[in-house]
């Protein structure tokens, strides 16, 4: 299957803090929240909507994610950007059910893309198993895996079904 690479999308804004919803913060994780992110994503995991990630990986990476955390302090939703030389990847994408149809994902979503266009890379990545409609909706398209940066794309399970979508950041 070859696919054309992604249209360009004008980039958003430069990242801020932003209120996801009323009381809502979306923010950069700090280092020592590898075991809340671990904690948040494990449901998703169990259910083979995101890929089982050891603690180890949380903690190690957790500068790679942004967090919406609600105004108890509980982190509501995550969303790892990974940088490879030129693109970004995404990963790890939870909103805890409660807090689904909120616009919580989108609000993480959308400063992902601007912490991305700030570090100045030209395309984002991500596979979803879903029906991928928060980034269809937000610019991205189905893309051949071997447009995506190389070291990802061998880590992705055929067995889990996964589609490669990308958007172009490039303005």
């Amino acid at each position: 299957m070859t696919t054309a690479p992604p249209r360009p999308v004008a980039p958003p804004p430069a990242p801020r803090p932003t209120a996801a919803a009323p009381g809502f913060t979306v923010r950069a994780a700090r280092r020592d929240e590898g075991p809340r992110l671990a904690a948040l994503s494990r449901p998703f995991a169990r259910t083979g909507a995101l890929r089982e990630r050891p603690l180890s990986l949380y903690l190690a990476r957790a500068s790679d994610f942004l967090v919406a955390e609600g105004p108890d302090g509980a982190l509501e939703g995550c969303l790892g950007l990974r940088e490879h030389p030129g693109a970004g990847v995404l990963y790890n994408f939870c909103v805890a059910p409660h807090r689904q149809g909120s616009g919580l994902g989108g609000h993480l979503l959308h400063a992902a893309t601007a912490r991305a266009v700030n570090r100045a890379l030209t395309t984002l990545f991500t596979a979803t198993t879903g029906s991928g409609r928060l980034f269809l909706r937000d610019g991205f398209t189905p893309v051949c895996p071997s447009l995506a940066p190389a070291a990802w794309a061998r880590s992705l399970d055929p067995d889990r079904g996964a589609r490669v979508l990308a958007r172009s950041l490039a303005a």
